[in-house]
């Protein structure tokens, strides 16, 4: 059978039969149709995380177009964006910087009451080796969990925080915000996990040891690499992921070299979890 799945204008290649696809027969630096963008949206839903690889440079303006078609661009809370440009961050590291993106596992900005439905990222300078971003499926991760950890976890709530801070003491206070540990994904229906390394500080209702261990398991379950597939970036590759249902961690193994793009991010709704309906 096929794996290949063609649409009218792409085509698309699952990456693992877990999450992930390449996509191919579009040219993102130009503009695109309302039916492409109905396509990549089913794509990404059924794949979670896409790679659109051998595309050009998105010019800026293009960039946020391209991510408005998809939704309001979500602004990071405490991040620069690129001069005239609101809207796109600078995804950017080399042998002078003292941290980088995405350290930990993570689904974007998700400390926001209303966490980032997407964010789409092009690297414009990959480092030439190294430099890799690894995603997890957090639907795969919550189904491999055991039915009483399931209905365990359906009924708590955890708190995310922003981790790193606030630069100076004019800017508003570090968002934080009480997401259900289980996520029904409001367009697929479907269960995923939502808790992670890099926001999440505790589980509500649960004593300080008891939150920190079920974390502690949560985490070390996430990082499972059964979940995970990953993205060796070429230059001008570009990736759109879920933050629903997918977490992300940039490996900053590429130092003295440099890793520089841009990416847009697209806003989401408050999470909530349904149950699934009764047979």
């Amino acid at each position: 059978m096929a794996l290949t799945r063609s649409y009218k204008s792409l085509e698309v290649t699952p990456a693992t039969p877990t999450i992930g696809a390449n996509v191919t027969g579009i040219d993102l630096s130009r503009p695109i149709t309302p039916e492409q963008v109905a396509e990549i949206r089913r794509a990404l839903l059924d794949h979670q995380v896409l790679f659109f690889r051998d595309q050009k440079r998105i010019e800026p303006a293009l960039h946020i177009e391209l991510g408005q078609q998809f939704g309001k661009l979500h602004m990071h809370p405490t991040l620069p964006h690129l001069e005239g440009f609101p809207g796109i961050l600078v995804v950017h590291a080399d042998e002078n910087s003292k941290g980088h993106f995405g350290p930990m596992w993570h689904s974007d900005v998700s400390c926001d009451a209303e966490p980032p439905m997407a964010t789409m990222l092009q690297i414009h300078t990959p480092p030439p080796c190294g430099g890799d971003t690894l995603f997890a499926g957090m639907y795969a991760a919550y189904a491999d969990l055991s039915p009483a950890m399931q209905r365990f976890l359906q009924g708590l709530a955890a708190q995310h925080q922003y981790p790193f801070g606030i630069p100076s003491p004019s800017d508003p206070p570090a968002p934080r915000a009480e997401h259900p540990i289980v996520r029904t994904h409001p367009e697929t229906g479907r269960h995923a996990l939502y808790v992670s390394r890099l926001f999440t500080t505790y589980i509500v209702g649960l004593s300080p040891g008891e939150s920190r261990s079920l974390l502690s398991h949560l985490f070390a379950h996430i990082e499972n690499p059964y979940y995970h597939v990953r993205v060796n970036w070429q230059k001008n590759d570009v990736a759109f992921w879920d933050n629903r249902c997918t977490q992300h961690l940039a490996i900053w193994d590429y130092k003295p070299h440099t890793r520089t793009g841009h990416r847009v991010t697209i806003q989401g709704d408050k999470p909530f979890f349904r149950p699934d309906p009764s047979p």
